[in-house]
């Protein structure tokens, strides 16, 4: 006499078949590298100044260690950038040209740029210091003239307080960051390129000062002349100051630089007199964003939850605290020194929650995707399968 079970079939991870996915149950990671944010590389930054500005207030072995994480991050953003690129070319080069989107990839250009510093800073190597300094060069000049030429020429452009942000101001620390590198190598180095790389730290300096000036007319034009929500103001608006903060830190190092270059000689009132400019309309923008801050999750109750743009929130911290400690040394404002451990204890802080909060749905995307290689590829042992239908 036959089972009643008999002539049912075996599952088919019995019969050593995987099972296929359904239709809904679309690999979670694919979804991720598909909304993958433009500006993640907001992580670098915030990282490498954190640990940049811990090294400068005595605290090597935090520099050093955050310096060896980042050497990972940026890595593995770019595999995953490359990823993204590969299956959702689409996406990828829409972002870029999309008004709200596109400046986002600037972070690619500043992470870049500070990891180059951490190099030449943290680790004397000038040789990958000067190759990140190339790469640089290459991606600032790619992005800058491919985003714009193509925010030019589209025919149908965005209303202007559904497309512009902080993040515009990306493009500001991308050149910014270009200059520091610049300056740092140009004070490390012999002739005959001493000179030419001061050029072009000055140049670079100045045209992020260009910039900004272009960028922040149109941003304070949408802050004060069009409706603004609590989820309008994202945290990238932080890079009102913080732009302002790495003109600061590039303007101090110029300062110092003087010395090697005869017309940054000439320039000093110049370059001093621009540099507290940036730092005070930097330390004005301080009290401004807490106001706006407060406004957001207090008052209008907006949820706190992570979001890869949380990082243009702590860069901007992270670099006040290095721009001031670095202007402090080029021009002599001793009485300014609580200034830059404050704010370091603050990035820190900040850093430290985000990057908890990052690492959580980090586990979670992880569990979500073995979960579904187990579910797809996995063979039950036949007894198993025997005694879950006998059960049944």
């Amino acid at each position: 006499m036959e089972s009643p079970d008999a002539d049912q079939p075996l599952p088919a991870a019995a019969s050593g078949q995987a099972q296929q996915p359904a239709d809904d149950a679309r690999p979670h990671w694919r979804a991720a590298l598909q909304d993958l944010s433009p500006a993640y590389f907001g992580l670098v930054m915030a990282t490498g100044i954190v640990s940049l500005a811990s090294d400068m207030m005595g605290h090597p072995r935090l520099a050093r260690i955050l310096f060896a994480l980042n050497i990972i991050q940026y890595a593995a953003l770019w595999l995953a950038y490359l990823l993204r690129a590969c299956y959702f070319p689409r996406r990828f080069f829409g972002d870029m040209i999309d008004h709200a989107k596109g400046p986002g990839y600037f972070t690619l250009v500043a992470a870049t740029g500070i990891l180059a510093s951490q190099f030449i800073l943290l680790r004397n190597d000038l040789s990958t210091g000067f190759a990140l300094w190339a790469l640089e060069i290459v991606l600032w000049l790619g992005l800058t003239y491919t985003i714009f030429t193509a925010f030019t020429v589209k025919a149908r452009k965005p209303a202007l307080d559904r497309s512009i942000s902080g993040a515009w101001l990306l493009a500001v620390v991308a050149t910014q960051a270009l200059a520091v590198s610049s300056a740092l190598l140009a004070a490390r180095i012999g002739q005959p390129y001493r000179l030419e790389m001061n050029l072009v730290a000055l140049s670079m300096w100045l045209w992020g000062g260009m910039l900004y000036i272009w960028m922040m007319s149109l941003i304070f034009y949408r802050y004060t002349f069009f409706p603004f929500s609590p989820g309008d103001l994202s945290p990238p608006y932080w890079i009102n100051m913080g732009a302002m903060a790495i003109s600061t830190l590039a303007g101090s190092l110029l300062i110092l630089n003087a010395p090697q270059a005869p017309y940054l000689v000439s320039l000093l009132p110049f370059l001093k007199g621009f540099t507290v400019l940036y730092w005070a309309t930097g330390t004005w923008w301080i009290p401004m964003l807490l106001c706006l801050g407060v406004w957001r999750y207090v008052f209008q109750r907006f949820p706190f939850r992570y979001d890869p743009l949380y990082w243009g929130a702590i860069f901007p911290l992270g670099m006040y605290a290095a721009c001031t400690w670095q202007m402090n040394r080029a021009m002599g404002f001793d009485f300014l020194g609580l200034l830059p451990p404050v704010f370091l204890y603050v990035a820190l802080l900040g850093w430290l929650l985000t990057f908890t909060a990052m690492a959580r749905r980090l586990f979670g995307l992880a569990r979500h995707v073995a979960a579904s290689l187990m579910m797809l590829y996995w063979v039950p042992p036949r007894p198993l399968i025997e005694a879950a239908q006998a059960l049944a």
